[in-house]
């Protein structure tokens, strides 16, 4: 019940039960009390998303929806700013029926879940609490009993807008029921629920020859109408179509662009207008957010359609395409594939990376320019350390439609599935969700010859992605200590710098070898190595000073030059015949620092050495 009703709002912060139920008159004062009980649809919806904050820890914004989409931030952005605050304030923008459009399997469908989810669980708190007429089917704000005549002066008083009027049965009861006392109307707490149709409806249109308006605004009740005589006596018609039971709330439109054209005009006078027509009755209000979703190729249909065109400029249009982002790919797998996975199955470094590369990949489109190309803009989407690039190809790729077309996540997710539900696996790594992939085009959508092709290619340019990092990985763990080998050669590296520039001594083979990796030609060396040479100096001449991290692109030559001179002691080591003991000591000792250092189990980090030592034999 409610707690010390008063006029105070700070004495009336105290909340009802989910079970409550009062009068009018008792829901006045809580109105008086927490004018946030009367919002519209569209003011809750912004409220509920924003009271998980505007940006969680991991930095990412709007952590209502981070938890569950990933690689959407864009279109969430939109969503939130340009389209539901605007319309919570009061904005046209919330007479627009708002329609994601977007590749199948794209995140269209858990974002709208995500929302409808999200008010089943606000409304249930005491933050999201709201109230309706008892017994009125569409579940109808308590305030429409005020008569228009005396709402300027309600809305002075509890400081809040009051918008809509009764709907039919409503208005049958305040005149035979009640005679009239609006005060003594019954009004309880509900809270929303798409399984028991409150205030969050669903319609997935059907064949358009069969599609019945009833579905979305009632129909007639014949039992009722056997009793009342009259299709027009609200008591003998049933206000239970998708649109009535999603009024206070959300109703969402599947594969929207379907919909016959007499159902998109009912949507338009809803959104518009705020009310909806129903055979024999006045146009009867509706509060709620109009959310439909379709695929690019419906859409582009749809807007050539010059009859459209009123249709089009009353919806607010957001893009919703497939991630680009690695990372952000890799969890919409682990969240898939967590709650099914068998846990006994390793999952390698790279394995899901592997997957989301080729998914990506086929998502992409090229531009011609340095670093434009489908590989170039691979990696630097997965880049953490050229903001500002990224951000620039990414808009580029947006213009063109990037992510609007590539692999159906859902396929990927097939293959995934196959490889982590098989007990008799012991660890996944990258190459086998790469042969899974490409193993599966046979059998998948992909049927036809130029798509198939370019699935291969797409998995062959992630397989020499993989053999580069994974050449680095084991080259490094059969170093006795990478960063020990990295300062030693950096410093035999400089001592023979310093042995040039002051008597030209230095060994002339050891430093060409490390500089035509820089890709620094034989003339420029000298004032190279004088550049060297001065910032060593600069430091006091103390060696403990100098340091190859000061060089970004001298580290990776040093790196490389590195890797040559293991490149032949794998070799060796990976393939000998009749390996000694000392040699096969060396390959577990190179595996035991994978699994220590970079995730690896014993049989992966076996398996890459071999595979390495595959490569180099070549």
């Amino acid at each position: 019940m409610l707690s010390n009703p008063g006029h105070d709002p700070i004495q009336n912060r105290s909340y009802v039960d989910a079970d409550w139920s009062g009068t009018f008159s008792d829901y006045v004062d809580i109105v008086r009390a927490l004018p946030m009980v009367a919002e519209s649809a569209h003011q809750r919806l912004w409220r509920m998303v924003m009271s998980r904050g505007k940006r969680g820890g991991d930095g990412r914004k709007y952590p209502f929806f981070s938890d569950s989409l990933y690689g959407l931030e864009d279109t969430v952005t939109t969503l939130v700013e340009d389209y539901l605050r605007p319309a919570a304030r009061g904005f046209e923008v919330k007479k627009r029926i708002l329609l994601l459009v977007g590749p199948i399997s794209g995140g269209k469908s858990t974002l709208v879940t995500l929302l409808k989810r999200g008010l089943e669980s606000f409304t249930a708190k005491p933050e999201g609490q709201l109230f309706g007429i008892r017994g009125c089917p569409m579940h109808e704000e308590p305030l429409h009993l005020l008569p228009r005549s005396v709402r300027n002066e309600w809305e002075r008083d509890l400081g809040i807008r009051i918008e809509g009027e009764l709907c039919p049965v409503c208005q049958w009861h305040v005149e035979n029921t009640y005679e009239g006392r609006i005060g003594q109307v019954p009004v309880e707490r509900i809270i929303l629920s798409e399984h028991k149709r409150i205030g969050i409806g669903t319609y997935a249109p059907s064949d358009p020859k069969s599609q019945d308006i009833a579905d979305l605004t009632g129909a007639v009740d014949f039992q009722g109408l056997s009793h009342y005589g009259s299709e027009s006596d609200p008591r003998a018609f049933r206000f239970d179509g998708e649109l009535n039971i999603a009024n206070r709330g959300l109703v969402e439109f599947q594969e929207m662009l379907k919909l016959d054209e007499k159902f998109l005009y009912q949507l338009l006078s809803l959104s518009q207008e705020g009310n909806m027509k129903t055979t024999r009755f006045q146009l009867i209000s509706a509060d709620e957010v109009i959310i439909g979703h379709t695929n690019e190729h419906e859409f582009r249909t749809f807007m050539q359609n010059p009859r459209n065109e009123a249709l089009l400029s009353r919806m607010f249009v957001i893009p919703v395409p497939y991630n680009l982002d690695v990372l952000e790919e890799v969890r919409i797998y682990q969240k898939l594939l967590a709650p099914y996975e068998v846990t006994t199955i390793h999952k390698g470094p790279g394995a899901l990376e592997a997957a989301a590369q080729v998914a990506i990949l086929s998502r992409i489109k090229e531009l011609p320019k340095p670093g434009r190309d489908k590989v170039g803009k691979l990696l630097l989407y997965q880049a953490r350390d050229s903001e500002n690039d990224r951000q620039n190809a990414w808009q580029e790729g947006r213009k063109m439609g990037e992510g609007m077309t590539g692999i159906d996540p859902r396929y990927l997710i097939n293959r995934l599935s196959v490889l982590f539900s098989d007990p008799e696996r012991e660890c996944v790594d990258a190459l086998d969700v790469l042969e899974a992939i490409r193993s599966g085009v046979e059998y998948s959508p992909f049927g036809e010859r130029g798509l198939r092709t370019e699935m291969q290619d797409w998995t062959q340019t992630v397989k020499a992605l993989y053999d580069q990092h994974i050449e680095k990985l084991v080259l490094a763990a059969f170093s006795d200590d990478w960063s020990e080998e990295l300062e030693r050669l950096y410093h035999n590296y400089l001592d023979h710098v310093i042995r040039f520039v002051d008597d030209t001594r230095g060994d002339e083979e050891l430093l060409r070898s490390i500089e035509e990796r820089m890709g620094i030609m034989e003339t420029q060396a000298p004032s190279f190595r004088e550049e060297i040479y001065a910032r060593f100096k600069a430091g006091r001449g103390s060696r403990d000073l100098a340091s190859y991290h000061d060089y970004p692109q001298l580290r990776y030559a040093l790196e490389q030059k590195l890797f040559d001179d293991l490149r032949d002691t794998v070799k060796i080591t990976t393939h000998s015949l009749n390996p000694d003991p000392k040699t096969l000591q060396r390959i577990e000792d190179a595996a035991q620092v994978m699994v220590d250092r970079h995730g690896f189990c014993p049989r992966c980090a076996t398996k890459a050495i071999a595979h390495v030592g595959g490569l180099l034999n070549r």
